[in-house]
């Protein structure tokens, strides 16, 4: 079989996944979810931890404020975000 008869296999997209605290559910099908991680500091290996927040797309609109939520990358849905609910786990 030469390289030109080979059919390539389609990729399957490796996709961020995250879980993370819904801190406002104030906007329409958006809420913004706090991920916290444990960093150690370099020279000093003290631990520390770091959190960000991200804007995250729930259609259905069912998720609360204090929910505990999983959710993935996605192609751009505004001009902030990215990202859409997985699971929501109360």
């Amino acid at each position: 079989m030469t390289k030109q008869n080979q059919v390539a296999a389609p990729k399957q997209a490796m996709r961020k996944k995250f879980r993370g605290v819904v801190v406002s559910d104030k906007m329409e099908k958006t809420i913004v979810v706090k991920v916290e991680r444990v960093k150690v500091h370099p020279k000093y290996h003290k631990r520390y931890t770091v959190s960000r927040k991200y804007k995250v797309h729930d259609e259905a609109g069912t998720c609360q404020l204090g929910d505990q939520v999983t959710f993935v990358e996605c192609r751009p849905l505004s001009k902030d975000k990215r990202w859409r609910v997985l699971v929501n786990s109360r």
